[in-house]
């Protein structure tokens, strides 16, 4: 077919979203490093009145086709919490993103491009940050290393093509997310040894278990913190409490105690740590769908999970301790005992932490006195409209 036979046209009913979601699948069949996520799920982050992300956001999902055959896809969405937060932090006035971008050849990714940069200039945006597939929160930027082994649990995956053919559009890197591995079946060096026995001695310090059955009330607490502490962080924007009991409900079913800690200075919750056992490992070979049996293989997984590889997404220190001794004393408390539980417990030998903005100074420092090394990066590029 001649190059004029490429078709674009806005997502609309059942059939297309079905069509926009199976892509995926044919264009990463031939992918051992790609991990199938379960399709529930991703209707439910894509569908407004399920995600509350839509709840302050504005989208329009695309697909283009050849023919019979669909050659691409992208959304093109602008969240209004965004557009309030300061421009220095990267957010802020105009800014409009692209996101859950899939194309099979470089003119059909030149097309969705434009078709979603048409429709963010339509709605008055004035420049666009992508690919972020929806939020910052859920799978921000584009996989430019690390194409040779599966991503962890929440972290997203990509063809190589993909980089050249969004820099050809007229993008820039603005900011890239790194996420470091490690060896956790090792002791840390002896300095980090020392540093966390030091915080043992010290009475002011108690590092704690999260308790599940007290799962709000923790929740609220994580989300305190977090919000205190990645406030002035470049693409920060506020989490609802809304997205707060939609992830939670998401994630409850890999919430394990002794892998999310709480540090507390003077009784007051100062620190927090998450730590997931990487569910991507049993959905592998689940090719996206619980029946007829999966569920029944997930299900005995998740009562024990075994797992090699565990992701530490999130991770916050309260703003007025940052930059101090204690901040990373804590920090590295939290992290020795959630790497003693991850071994003995859970069987895992590695670890991953991030995603890391690459000039987040404090937290590169951490990673790096841990032995950790990049093993993925992801790009946030931006164009002006």
């Amino acid at each position: 077919m001649a190059a004029s036979d490429l078709v674009i046209s806005p997502v609309s009913g059942k059939a297309d979203l079905k069509a926009f979601v199976d892509l995926q699948w044919d264009i990463y069949k031939d992918d051992p490093a790609w991990v199938p996520q379960l399709k529930d799920e991703i209707y439910g982050l894509l569908t407004p009145g399920k995600n509350p992300f839509h709840e302050h956001a504005e989208h329009q999902y695309f697909l283009a086709r050849r023919g019979s055959e669909v050659m691409g896809r992208i959304s093109a969405h602008y969240d209004k919490q965004a557009l309030s937060m300061p421009p220095e932090q990267g957010m802020g006035p105009g800014t409009g993103n692209f996101g859950l971008f899939e194309a099979k050849d470089g003119e059909t990714a030149a097309a969705l491009i434009k078709t979603a940069e048409d429709w963010l200039r339509a709605q008055g945006m004035t420049h666009v940050l992508g690919p972020i597939s929806l939020s910052i929160w859920e799978e921000p930027g584009l996989l430019v290393k690390g194409h040779d082994h599966p991503p962890t649990v929440m972290m997203g995956h990509n063809r190589p093509e993909y980089q050249a053919w969004i820099e050809a559009a007229g993008y820039e890197p603005v900011k890239t997310l790194n996420t470091y591995e490690l060896d956790i079946t090792q002791d840390f060096p002896p300095l980090i040894q020392r540093i966390v026995q030091s915080g043992e001695k010290n009475p002011r310090i108690n590092i704690r278990k999260v308790d599940k059955s007290k799962f709000d009330r923790e929740a609220a607490i994580i989300l305190s913190i977090l919000n205190d502490a990645w406030g002035n962080n470049w693409g920060f924007v506020p989490i609802t409490d809304s997205e707060v009991a939609f992830t939670g409900k998401k994630l409850k079913p890999i919430v394990f105690e002794d892998l999310i800690r709480i540090a507390e200075l003077d009784g007051e919750p100062v620190a927090f740590m998450m730590t997931l056992p990487d569910l991507n490992e049993p959905l592998k070979g689940m090719n996206g769908s619980l029946f007829p049996f999966n569920w029944a293989k997930l299900l005995w997984w998740l009562q024990r999970p075994k797992c090699r590889t565990m992701r530490v997404p999130l991770m916050g220190v309260v703003k007025k301790l940052q930059a101090s001794r204690m901040a990373s004393q804590l920090a590295f408390m939290m992290i020795e005992y959630i790497r003693r539980a991850s071994v003995e417990k859970y069987g895992a030998t590695r670890g991953e932490i991030g995603w890391i903005l690459e000039d987040n100074q404090g937290m590169v420092a951490i990673a790096d006195a841990i032995d950790s090394r990049i093993n993925k990066s992801y790009v946030i590029y931006r164009k002006g409209l």
